[in-house]
């Protein structure tokens, strides 16, 4: 069991090198890989209770992880953790931009965010592949998945109608699956 002090470090550096959806992949490579503190389907457990849960599915991750590892200090090391240095940035930026707006509107800016929000797609897309090879096991499980991103990632549904839709077919499929 790791200490609360290892907690709160690890999301301190999640915190200040992951960039949104990208943090799921960070979390992931650190805590199940790295460290060994989770296995693949307890993380994949808590990514899809906090997925379905308000708020972002980062921070969700974190207070799961640490709550998970050492209950409700390490839910609170892992969430100030992974806080600190984002709230310190953002801070930082706010103030940069109200004091600087003509910097803002240089060419280079938008590019360098650009290049981050490529990165953040890349991270998720290479953890999503590697999950998948990990963690779908027959046409069912691979098909639900394949569903569940056309009609989030092509047909831009929202998440609770996306759910909808879903859940009962996956519901049926198992009930089949079970009663054969």
């Amino acid at each position: 069991m790791p200490l609360l002090s290892e907690i709160f470090w690890l999301f301190l550096r999640i915190g200040a090198v992951s960039f949104g959806g990208g943090m799921t992949a960070w979390i992931r490579r650190e805590v199940v890989i790295r460290k060994g503190w989770l296995e693949d389907r307890q993380f994949l457990a808590g990514l899809a209770l906090c997925q379905i849960t308000p708020g972002a599915n980062g921070v969700n991750l974190a207070i799961f992880t640490g709550s998970l590892l050492r209950g409700a200090a390490g839910a609170w090391a892992a969430f100030f953790g992974l806080m600190a240095i984002p709230i310190v940035a953002l801070m930082a930026a706010g103030t940069f931009y109200f004091t600087n707006h003509e910097a803002i509107r240089h060419a280079g800016f938008g590019a360098a965010l650009s290049g981050v929000a490529a990165a953040a797609i890349g991270l998720l897309l290479a953890n999503g592949i590697r999950l998948s090879r990990r963690n779908l096991h027959g046409l069912r499980g691979t098909m639900i998945t394949l569903v569940t991103a056309l009609a989030i990632g092509v047909f831009h549904l929202p998440l609770l109608e996306a759910l909808a839709v879903i859940v009962p077919i996956n519901l049926v499929l198992t009930w089949w699956k079970r009663r054969a």
